[in-house]
């Protein structure tokens, strides 16, 4: 046990018997009045995030995680297979632990997250930014640029992205992987 004032980004605690990862935190000292903590809290097993007030004194359970290099192999009914970098071992993880699977190349690294103790998969952290190639997206037109203006288009993973009307099929792109959106044109 460990008490509030330990909190800090990246944190994973145990919570009303659930595994959840620290988001953001603010030690808050007020004029008046004890010190508390202001978290906002991810679930690692189903995502949600909720928003908490601690009181400096509270003890937390820290949960110790192990974080691991895996390569991403390929997906099927069974979900997505991973490689270990160093053991070789196999690994499928469901697409619920998984933030944008649509953005999985085949060979890209990704980190997974296993609770030390258990030894269970609890999330997937992808690269921040990934490159892509469009396969497919329709011509932009001369003289369209004045604002803004952006067109779907399908990358080589199937995911689908908007991009600025100056790309073409078979240019590279960066994409951050935790929103989704397009980040410039790689050469």
């Amino acid at each position: 046990m460990a008490s509030s004032s330990e909190i800090r980004n990246g944190l994973c605690i145990n919570h009303n018997n659930d595994v959840y990862s620290v988001v953001e935190f603010l030690h808050v000292k007020p004029g008046k009045g004890p010190a508390f903590v202001r978290t906002k809290l991810k679930s690692l097993t189903n995502g949600k995030v909720i928003d908490m007030t601690l009181p400096s004194s509270h003890k937390i359970d820290i949960v110790r995680v192990e974080r691991r290099k895996y390569q991403f192999l390929y997906n099927d009914d069974a979900g997505y297979h991973f490689m270990d970098n160093e053991t070789f071992e196999q690994t499928a993880l469901q697409k619920e632990l998984i933030d944008n699977p649509g953005f999985l190349k085949e060979g890209s690294e990704v980190e997974v997250l296993f609770h030390a103790d258990k030894n269970i998969p609890l999330t997937l952290d992808m690269p921040k930014y990934i490159e892509l190639q469009i396969t497919y997206t329709e011509p932009g037109l001369k003289g369209d640029t004045a604002t803004n203006a952006t067109k779907p288009a399908k990358v080589e993973t199937g995911a689908e992205v908007r991009v600025p009307l100056f790309i073409n099929e078979g240019d590279k792109i960066k994409i951050e992987t935790a929103t989704g959106n397009y980040m410039e044109r790689v050469k």
